[in-house]
């Protein structure tokens, strides 16, 4: 009778959990520990310029655990989605890390690095054979994108994580893939549901996050031939059918069906039976196999920033903070056309915090804020374009007076200098998916003993 047992400490590596949570979940004996590493949550930034969003100390702390912890077991361990975008920089560094640990301890072990970044040739000519289709809500491309793109990763699903465990690695490092296949993999190898392994994987895949602990807490998962368990650990945690049920809403654009490489899965007739106030039991998920694509996704730089952020509570302005933005961005392109910089080689933004900076709507009428944050964001082909764009408003910022019966204003910014200079920015340009053969056709895999 196929079972398989998988411990999922992390929403993603770096984020940390509670010790006693993680200890909790090597007591249930796991026959892997696995966790997703990556997001795009946090914009393109990370895909873009191929780095990582967490720092190292805090992936390293995450790493050694699982490593010393399986290695206590006699288990494997797996992630998926490395360094946050899954570039080839993630999956080195995260090897890095991960060789450093093993020599730390005396552990030797076989990892196993599978590259997911994508040679753009090899995409344009998918593209110029009629194998790449936009997802709903994908910008319009053309084959000049894939230049446009510093980065472009596809989304693996379980076939290289089994390749990889198959061929005895210890530890697997993966590069971007889709956030259940580094949990599925391992389950579909040992024979169990196949629709069960997704469905658990799209449950556990952010740790806690489907128990009462959150992130913290850590979540364990059993699988076998009928369906899947989901066991909160975190001592004094528990899990509900209800926040097991509500998982397929997260990330998903349907909240019955989950789409992944090559399958369908339908939640229409899953059933949830809690078995205790940290367990709860789901069957009847049904599975369809569909053509093999593997989702696209590709980052590029758009120019540089620069930002100034200036804080007011000056009680005329609450009243209507819009009119002293709206003077000082007037004034301000009036100065700079003055000194012959073409407003088509700029381009300003500014976001009134306190007031509607976040949703951009109109406020509640009568509403007066107590104070607001200022932040005028200028881009630019240029850095030093930017910043000379930036700088010609400080001034403005600081002092615009709109009410000619008053002194001039001083106001505060929150730095010096004025102007913070972001660096180059990026943008998400491939929303797509590729049509393959092969699960393997668009990744290399390759291993190194320590």
């Amino acid at each position: 009778m196929p079972k398989c047992r998988i411990f999922v400490p992390y929403g993603a590596v770096g984020l940390d959990c509670a010790e006693d949570a993680f200890a909790a979940g090597l007591a249930m004996k796991p026959d892997i520990i696995s966790s997703d590493a990556g997001s795009t949550d946090s914009g393109p930034y990370y895909l873009g310029s191929g780095n990582g969003k967490y720092a190292t100390t805090a992936v390293k702390r995450d790493l050694k655990r699982m490593i010393l912890g399986a290695h206590s077991l006699g288990i494997p361990m797996t992630i998926g989605s490395a360094g946050t975008c899954g570039s080839n920089l993630g999956v080195d560094e995260a090897a890095r890390i991960c060789e450093e640990i093993c020599k730390e301890n005396g552990l030797h072990k076989k990892i196993a690095k599978i590259y997911t970044q994508q040679d753009r040739e090899i995409i344009k000519k998918k593209y110029r054979e009629g194998k790449i289709h936009a997802l709903e809500g994908a910008p319009e491309i053309t084959e000049k994108t894939f230049d446009e793109c510093s980065t472009i990763v596809a989304l693996s699903g379980a076939e290289p994580f089994q390749k990889a465990l198959a061929e005895g690695a210890d530890i697997v490092i993966g590069g971007r893939s889709t956030d259940t296949a580094v949990i599925a993999a391992y389950p579909l190898m040992k024979g169990c549901d196949e629709a069960s392994c997704w469905h658990a994987a799209k449950v556990a895949e952010c740790g806690g996050v489907c128990t009462s602990a959150g992130l913290p807490g850590c979540v364990f998962i059993e699988i076998d031939e009928k369906g899947f368990n989901v066991h909160a650990v975190k001592p004094g945690s528990e899990v509900s059918e209800y926040s097991v049920a509500a998982h397929l809403l997260y990330e998903n654009a349907d909240p019955i069906v989950l789409k992944e490489p090559g399958v369908c899965i339908d939640t229409t007739y899953s059933t949830y039976k809690s078995i205790s106030p940290t367990n709860v039991r789901v069957e009847g998920t049904k599975i369809s196999h569909m053509p093999y694509t593997m989702k696209l996704e590709g980052a590029g730089p758009v120019g540089y920033q620069t930002i100034s952020i200036v804080g007011i509570r000056d009680r005329k302005i609450m009243k209507d903070p819009m009119a002293w933005v709206n003077a000082v961005e007037a004034q301000g392109k009036q100065k700079l056309a003055k000194t012959g910089i073409n407003p088509a080689t700029y381009s300003l933004n500014f976001k009134v915090f306190g007031y509607n900076a976040v949703s951009g709507m109109p406020v509640p009428k009568g509403y007066v804020p107590n104070e607001v944050g200022v932040i005028l964001t200028v881009t630019a082909d240029t850095q030093a374009l930017a910043t000379q764009v930036a700088k010609a408003f400080d001034p403005l910022l600081l002092h615009l007076n709109i009410f000619p019966e008053r002194q001039m204003p001083s106001f505060a910014f929150i730095s010096s200098p004025a102007e913070i200079e972001k660096g180059s920015i990026y943008e998400f340009k491939l929303y797509h998916v590729v049509s393959i053969d092969d699960p393997l056709e668009l990744v290399r895999i390759s291993f190194q003993e320590v």
